[in-house]
């Protein structure tokens, strides 16, 4: 692509090799390492196979990117670093059926030389048995610098997604010509380990919204209060209740619509909000609210000091 002035453009298909320039800009010493990278990387890509579909599958997406440069000795404690974050990361967002994949050389398509190889590949075994979790084989599927373990997560209806990739690669730092001053003053290669968390932010957000079918914990809840006043006149005592929720971090909004107050539950109840306030005159009498929860229960009367107490409590607790 060629914009005015006669520069040339291109969309990019991977961050690797910028993370190599940046390292490769300056000498680098052994007390550097392990040295680590990370972006948010927008990438573009046109699979072989031309498959799109939805946010599980896009031409252009968004990476959370990270690059780790170490000696040949830190490699072993930094996989396992990585791969047990990984998994407790995962599991913070409510996803606890995992196995493991090892993506093992295509011999039709890969750079180095065998030996190479099969020390990163026995190197990524050894991390992911540490795991204790089911260790599936994919033969011939690494990406041609290296091998690949890849975290594979079950849905809420048995469905498997691929989620967080570490890869091993000492091609890449030999293709680039990368290097580190040893502490014998010697010339060394860096290993290199390409580190994704989420892989493609979109489709860890499509996947999300697919375990939890759009009714996400209150946590993690775009939208996680919602006030609905019976009458016009009641919109300004739930902003003021709002603000008592804001100043807690709380993600709130007031539905000050047209809509009846019917149609303002139902919308609420369709967009899957954790919480509905409602208030009226009794309430507002009371200095209170009626709290109305994401299953169609009701608790009617709440003070309002309890019910953003009540709130508060579920999402820094991160209750399911």
């Amino acid at each position: 692509m060629q914009l005015d002035g006669g520069q040339d453009y291109y969309l990019k298909p991977m961050n690797c090799p910028m993370h190599n320039l940046i390292f490769d800009a300056r000498g680098r010493s052994y007390r550097e390492l392990p040295l680590r990278m990370f972006e948010f990387g927008t990438v573009y890509r046109y699979e072989k196979s031309g498959v799109v579909h939805g946010l599980t599958r896009a031409r252009g997406f968004t990476q959370d990117d990270a690059h780790i440069y170490c000696t040949r000795e830190q490699m072993a404690d930094e996989l396992d670093s990585l791969l047990t974050f990984v998994l407790e990361l995962l599991r913070d967002y409510g996803l606890e059926d995992f196995y493991l994949e090892l993506s093992t050389k295509d011999p039709e398509k890969y750079v180095g030389d065998d030996a190479s190889w099969e020390e990163a590949t026995d190197t990524l075994r050894q991390a992911a048995e540490k795991q204790g979790l089911e260790l599936v084989l994919d033969p011939g599927g690494a990406a041609f610098y290296g091998p690949k373990i890849s975290v594979q997560a079950r849905d809420a209806i048995g469905r498997t997604w691929q989620m967080s990739t570490i890869q091993l690669d000492f091609n890449l730092p030999e293709r680039f010509d990368l290097e580190y001053t040893a502490a014998d003053g010697s010339r060394q290669r860096p290993v290199m380990i390409h580190r994704a968390l989420f892989g493609s932010i979109e489709r860890f957000f499509a996947v999300l919204l697919e375990h939890y079918a759009g009714a996400f914990p209150a946590w993690l809840a775009p939208v996680q209060a919602v006030g609905i006043p019976i009458a016009d006149e009641h919109v300004p005592y739930l902003q003021e209740v709002a603000a008592k929720l804001r100043a807690e971090g709380i993600r709130v909004e007031v539905d000050a619509s047209d809509d009846r107050m019917q149609k303002k539950i139902r919308n609420a109840q369709k967009q899957k909000v954790p919480f509905m306030l409602l208030a009226g005159d009794e309430d507002i009498s009371k200095e209170a609210v009626s709290f109305r929860y994401r299953d169609g229960s009701q608790n009617n009367g709440v003070p309002v000091d309890e019910a953003v107490a009540e709130i508060v409590a579920a999402v820094r607790e991160r209750r399911p």
